[in-house]
């Protein structure tokens, strides 16, 4: 425990009420961890979802890197200079150099989402006005809604899906292990609702070099407008042979989880557009860069989610959304659906009427951790 500050660490695990499977993992209860970062009389939550499979952290490496962090350092950082000043800091500089933390993307996710919606709460400045400026469209200004997509899990029937998850503005399917399945889905789906609703396949990595373009053919006789993560992370040359084959455009997901991998993925070829995850891409603050890079070099993206994320995350990617409302889609996710009871207060919603998100409310991120947070207490630092 810092003298400057307080912290503490909550490992939650809460049961999903419905469960979510695709072909990189099953889902059945949630994984994330949340940082409460105390000084001043103002309290700040981060929260990260490491995925080894993503970028080869999990909640227990986090957790030991966390313990070796300097955190009387960061508190003295945070507390040494005005709000205002470290704010503009970090939207130049990046968390990072800021505060001299070294790690992996899941642990600079925890400690950048904390101190921002700290500085937010300090500032009394919203979700929006914690990111960098810059947009589209200058001045425009952010919509009052958003369409969220909806996604086709193995674990749900298609027919159900139709029957009960519109309307539909943008369709994910989780591909399955067999691409002729996979083409009747797509063609169900496009016969329902027309060719206005984009419809994207997310193999997880479960291609490979031999058999990507003709999945990828038979998918796009079907009618399908993107494959996402088809192949193994960073199969450069593969993707770009894909995408001059194939026939389909392909979004990038676990393969580009640092600024060099977008500009990796640019340089080969390999994409039409970017999967930004913000846990993934090591804070909403990283996140905002690889939107700027992918405008500045003609690629599309989208705002994805961690399956099952609990709190910051999700209004931290849902205030990425409202700052650049040009993205392909937003997967406001499904915490609604997921958990009988959340941790935090005011819980993130969707209208599931209209399949469309507000802006968060109040300051940082606008959500308070509330008594069933402490059951996942584990450890005050």
């Amino acid at each position: 425990m810092s003298e400057a500050g307080r912290a503490r660490l909550y490992h939650v695990e809460l049961p999903m009420r419905t469960p979510f499977d695709h072909p990189a993992a099953r889902r059945r209860t949630s994984d994330s961890l949340v940082l409460s970062l105390s000084a001043d009389g103002v309290t700040g939550l981060g929260e990260c979802a490491p995925r080894s499979y993503v970028t080869g952290e999990t909640t227990a490496s986090v957790r030991g890197a966390l313990e070796q962090t300097d955190l009387g350092a960061l508190f003295a950082r945070l507390t040494g200079r005005p709000p205002e000043e470290t704010l503009r800091l970090l939207h130049r500089d990046g968390f990072a150099r800021v505060f001299g933390v070294d790690g992996g993307n899941n642990l600079l996710c925890l400690l950048e989402t904390a101190v921002l919606d700290w500085l937010g709460r300090r500032l009394g400045a919203g979700a929006r006005d914690l990111l960098p400026p810059g947009g589209p469209v200058a001045g425009a200004g952010s919509p009052s809604r958003l369409p969220v997509s909806q996604v086709l899990d193995l674990s749900l029937d298609t027919e159900e899906f139709l029957a009960t998850r519109g309307p539909f503005h943008f369709v994910k399917i989780k591909a399955s292990d067999d691409v002729e399945h996979d083409a009747r889905t797509v063609r169900t789906l496009r016969d329902k609702l027309g060719d206005d609703v984009p419809v994207m396949v997310d193999a997880n990595m479960s291609w490979t070099p031999d058999n990507a373009v003709g999945h990828a053919h038979r998918l796009r006789e079907a009618g399908v407008d993107y494959v996402e993560e088809p192949l193994p992370k960073g199969s450069w040359e593969a993707l770009r042979t894909l995408r001059r084959d194939g026939g389909v455009r392909v979004m990038l997901d676990e393969s580009v989880c640092t600024a060099r991998d977008a500009r990796r993925a640019v340089e080969s070829g390999a994409c039409d557009a970017f999967n930004i995850r913000v846990s993934k891409n090591g804070g909403p603050l990283p996140a905002a860069g690889l939107v700027a890079y992918a405008r500045e070099n003609g690629i599309r993206f989208q705002f994805g989610v961690q399956v099952a994320e609990v709190g910051p995350l999700i209004n931290a990617g849902r205030a990425l959304a409202f700052a650049h409302p040009d993205a392909l889609t937003v997967e406001a996710g499904q915490s609604d659906r997921f958990f009988p009871q959340m941790i935090v207060a005011p819980p993130p919603a969707v209208d599931r009427d209209t399949n469309t998100l507000r802006p968060a409310g109040g300051t940082g991120w606008g959500m308070d951790l509330t008594e069933v947070a402490e059951r996942w207490a584990v450890r005050d630092l």
